[in-house]
């Protein structure tokens, strides 16, 4: 267990991040901040409509059908209004498992997957507008950062899933601001939810996973909910002796987690996926497919692999011999094998247990070598591939670095978003569902997206 110096024990961070929460407003932020909201929330909504056939969506949906409850809030792609809670555990577990949405690197997670499922099941209960939305859902994508920030890299490294843990507060945060909290009621959610915070990195690989996101929601909202009706908790969850900080970190990094990033907002850096694995296999495959068109050469005419990357890796995505598509999504491997092979990484069903199998992939597979080297950035990697005639290509990426033109990148996740739910519910309702997020700040009620989204389901 860490220890928290006496003289931090005091220092009111939880109710300092509490205030920071309060302060958040729609009117104040930038028009850069109000643009990433709404690739966010698209981004989101394509990945949980592509997921929410996933597997483990069956037992899912059994649990909330025979238990019932009071129809608040829509499940996304399914045309079935569930409670909020209810809402928020299934809308968070089907955007997560594809692992095709956001990340962080403060966070060292997913941040919307935790934040938009609780967000949106109570915003559409209430009829809350879209410059509501995106006001709590920065309060909210703030937090999870500056938790991040505060906690990891130990917290991390432990073997918790942030997505989980950080998430829950984040998704508290975030209900918190839209019902309007005061002070105290939302240290008391943060509270309720430091007190649920778990998640663990070993289920990766597994439906728990994604299962982490839609609990992150859940218990979110479930903190703000009961801190809005007179639930109490302590107020300083964050940094009290055997608080949140204390046992589930070596690490507490206060003057990280209070100071202010570059542009003043951690969104600004959030990172898009384009390719539907873990993230930290990202930087191996975008050096592959450089080194693949480079060196123009067939599969069977590389001798040696080698791919470097951080010791962070080896604990995440270093699965040796994947057997099924959820495994390769987390196998350097493999997904380096993909690229060099010129399986499209992008789309959801190169990941399966036929590529896994494939005498060919495997063998590529089996000449690729991981090598750790903690001077590599966390989300960065080389790649290095020798041809049987010596011939030797090297490639190195960095994909910790977001993009710079905020304009560009909504133009490649609209293609992203079409490429994901053109084909399950047509382009007429995927252009409908862009053109209503495009206006997201306009809208008089965030149940305008979810009709967009319904228009489409299943």
């Amino acid at each position: 267990m860490a220890t928290i110096p006496k003289s931090e024990l005091n220092t009111g961070l939880t109710l300092t991040l509490v205030d920071r929460v309060m302060e958040t407003r729609f009117e104040a932020l930038p028009a850069e901040i109000v643009e990433v909201s709404r690739q966010c929330l698209l981004d989101w909504i394509g990945v949980t409509l592509a997921g929410a056939s996933e597997p483990l969506m069956g037992p899912l949906l059994d649990e909330v059908v025979e238990q019932g409850g009071n129809p608040q809030a829509s499940l996304i792609g399914r045309g079935l209004k569930v409670s909020m809670q209810q809402a928020a555990l299934i809308n968070g577990a089907a955007s997560h498992a594809l692992d095709y949405d956001d990340v962080h690197a403060a966070h060292t997670g997913h941040p919307s997957v935790a934040i938009i499922p609780a967000l949106l099941a109570l915003a559409e209960h209430r009829g809350s507008s879209g410059a509501e939305f995106i006001e709590a859902f920065t309060a909210g994508y703030e937090t999870i950062c500056r938790m991040g920030r505060l906690v990891n890299p130990n917290h991390y490294a432990r073997g918790f899933h942030a997505t989980a843990t950080l998430g829950s507060f984040g998704a508290a945060a975030a209900c918190a601001r839209l019902l309007g909290l005061d002070e105290q009621q939302t240290a008391y959610a943060f509270g309720i939810a430091g007190t649920q915070a778990s998640g663990l990195k070993s289920m990766f690989g597994t439906m728990c996973k994604p299962l982490h996101a839609g609990l992150a929601a859940r218990n979110g909202l479930l903190a703000a909910s009961l801190a809005a009706r007179g639930f109490d908790s302590r107020m300083d969850v964050i940094e009290c002796a055997q608080g949140f900080a204390a046992t589930q970190s070596d690490d507490f990094n206060l003057e990280a987690a209070l100071a202010d990033p570059p542009g003043g907002f951690h969104m600004r850096a959030n990172l898009f996926k384009y390719h539907a694995a873990c993230y930290l296999t990202h930087a191996a495959i975008e050096c592959a497919n450089r080194i693949r068109e480079r060196a123009d050469a067939a599969p069977e005419s590389i001798r040696e692999v080698v791919v470097r990357v951080n010791p962070g890796c080896d604990t995440v995505c270093n699965i040796q011999e994947p057997a099924t598509g959820l495994e390769s999504k987390f196998s350097l491997r493999m997904t380096t094998a993909f690229a060099l092979a010129g399986i499209d990484t992008a789309a959801i069903a190169s990941y399966n247990e036929v590529n896994c199998a494939d005498p060919e992939l495997v063998a590529l597979r089996d000449k690729t070598a991981i090598e750790f080297d903690a001077a590599i950035g966390r989300m960065a990697s080389e790649v290095s591939v020798a041809l049987a005639d010596g011939t030797r290509f090297e490639e190195s990426h960095d994909a910790g670095v977001p993009c710079a033109d905020v304009g560009e990148q909504g133009k490649r996740l609209e293609t992203k978003f079409h490429s994901l739910v053109d084909g399950l519910i047509g382009e007429k309702a995927s252009e409908e569902i862009v053109t209503v997020v495009g206006g997201l700040q306009g809208l008089e009620s965030i149940g305008t997206v979810v009709q967009a989204c319904a228009t489409g389901s299943r």
